[in-house]
């Protein structure tokens, strides 16, 4: 076999052990199953390209894979949506089965070509919580003027109710919390949301997260 040595950009920071550690479990594994011939070094969001732009650093060649969801990218394209969750959505049983028997890997593959990529399912989160609030919400007005750390389709359909969506990578979200430029987040549950701190700077805490019942990340290769 050749050797080969590919650089993944990931989307996430490395204080995610779980979202993050899904590339380096992924790198392990390959490298484990090729005897080291294939050896992929992942780089934390922002080392080589910010969170937000894996898709295009894979597109452009400039990385040879990358780890991502795919639902940060609906700006290009909606169909970005459907590989990872859409609102009212798909369960992770009911994901997998569209994915692996319903006919959803080819379609979104034969999507991807359009990008210079191909994809494969690395990593999913379940059902994810409804996100940190620095006020309380009793009714759909409370939400009017918040501005929301909301990924993927999700954030036009908040914006029906007067929400202002953001879309940020996850190392920028508590930041963006903690001074007030944003007034809520979600994420992805309580593991990880603890890891990056939103409790620290957000007193309310929602469940469920209506616009992601399965979340699936993926990892791009051109």
């Amino acid at each position: 076999m050749p050797e080969l040595k590919w650089r993944m950009a990931s989307s996430f920071p490395k204080s995610l052990d779980t979202i993050y550690g899904a590339g380096e479990d992924f790198a392990k594994r390959v490298a484990g199953l090729t005897d080291n011939k294939f050896q992929i070094r992942v780089f934390a969001a922002g080392e080589i390209v910010p969170g937000l732009q894996v898709v295009d650093a894979v597109q452009n060649e400039t990385v040879e894979c990358g780890h991502t969801a795919s639902y940060y990218y609906v700006g290009k394209d909606p169909t970005f949506a459907f590989d990872t969750a859409v609102p009212f959505g798909l369960n992770t049983r009911q994901h997998n089965s569209w994915v692996y028997n319903g006919g959803g890997l080819e379609l979104m593959r034969e999507f991807y070509k359009d990008y210079n990529m191909t994809s494969f399912l690395m990593s999913h989160t379940g059902g994810q919580m409804g996100g940190w609030w620095r006020k309380e919400i009793k009714t759909p007005d409370d939400m009017k003027g918040v501005k929301m750390r909301i990924g993927g389709f999700a954030g036009q359909v908040l914006q029906k109710l007067g929400v202002v969506p953001q879309q940020l990578a996850g190392g920028d979200i508590y930041p963006a919390l903690e001074k007030g430029t944003i007034d809520a987040a979600e994420w992805v549950g309580p593991y990880d949301d603890q890891k990056l701190g939103f409790n620290k700077v957000a007193q309310y805490y929602y469940y469920p997260g209506w616009w992601e019942a399965a979340p699936r990340c993926r990892s791009m290769s051109d």
